[in-house]
């Protein structure tokens, strides 16, 4: 569909709020019932967003049901879950198999109260126009809050990207029909990249891997990424803070409590986003971002020493592009 608003108007009809739809009832009453409400979560600003957000949102890949098929009980039960806690951030993308599905099946509802953010790996305009579509389908929504460019690994990706016909095209566009509020850059593969996407274009926000080992890594993210993001006010989104649960293993780190201090930490990081097994897990993570409070020099060195001896394990996930 070349004409914009017949676009805009086919996305918001298909949005399809009111179908299939689950998981409002067990909000309400726990909204009713009498338990003291649990501890806020701390908040920061998401670098030239604006939007105030708690700390710690949750990841829709990896280890979770959120994105394996046939989970759709599980996944919708955790998601519910991470509402109750004081979740707003909820991240996922088109390449997360049902993991947008089963957010379109529990977040519509509450829409207005959350930070909505998916992924293309489309590098034309085309491409990325048809994977925005169909994510908005799925999440059962007519915008997004974050519209991000997925794992960019490569100088030649940025080359497609920025061309004539390139994906920052259908960015603008949607951006201008209101279809997402912000753009963004992730990659986890080569910091050289991301920060060049961040010079090339005024991203709102970028996510990278921030963790303990990044530190030991030849081409670490930190020291490439942060200063580029802060001189831009770009908002700085943590993944693989405990790599996959790998800084966790003997030798390492001695829980969520190192990894999440750790990563939230770092001057520049506004928050994280951390994926689940189950709800327990969720629980658990959640509580010790509750209780954050941001490490000094001395402590980030200590943790930095635990994880010397693993590190290369810890940065398994560099290999992907």
């Amino acid at each position: 569909m070349s004409d914009k608003t017949t676009r805009r108007e086919f996305l918001i009809t298909s949005a399809a709020v009111a179908g299939g739809i689950v998981g409002c009832n067990s909000l309400q009453q726990n909204s009713a019932s009498n338990a003291a409400p649990p501890a806020k979560m701390p908040e920061q600003v998401l670098g030239k967003t604006g939007v105030k957000l708690p700390i710690f949102g949750l990841g829709g890949a990896g280890q979770t049901p959120l994105s394996k098929n046939g989970a759709e009980r599980e996944a919708v039960e955790q998601i519910e879950k991470a509402l109750q806690l004081g979740i707003r951030y909820f991240d996922t993308a088109a390449s997360y198999g049902p993991s947008e599905d089963y957010m379109g099946k529990v977040l519509p509802p509450h829409r207005k109260k959350i930070f909505l953010a998916s992924k293309t790996a489309a590098r034309d305009r085309d491409g990325a126009w048809r994977e925005l579509e169909n994510s908005l389908k799925r999440l059962n929504v007519d915008y997004l809050d974050l519209w991000q460019l997925h794992h960019v690994s490569f100088s030649e990706e940025l080359d497609t990207i920025f061309s004539n016909s390139g994906a920052i095209k259908a960015i603008e566009e949607a951006k201008q029909q209101k279809l997402i509020r912000f753009a963004g850059i992730t990659g986890h593969h080569e910091p050289d990249i991301i920060a060049d996407g961040l010079r090339r274009y005024p991203f709102d926000t970028t996510l990278i891997p921030v963790n303990a080992a990044d530190k030991y890594h030849p081409r670490p993210f930190l020291p490439v990424v942060l200063p580029v993001a802060q001189e831009k006010n770009v908002g700085v989104i943590a993944m693989k803070v405990p790599a996959y649960g790998r800084l966790f293993k003997p030798g390492g780190l001695s829980g969520m409590n190192q990894a999440l201090g750790y990563t939230l930490s770092q001057p520049g990081v506004h928050c994280c986003i951390v994926a689940a097994e189950n709800i327990k897990q969720l629980e658990k993570n959640v509580n010790v971002a509750r209780k954050f409070q941001k490490l000094n020099d001395k402590q980030l060195a200590a943790i930095e020493k635990q994880v010397a001896g693993i590190w290369e394990d810890g940065n398994f996930f560099r290999a992907w592009t």
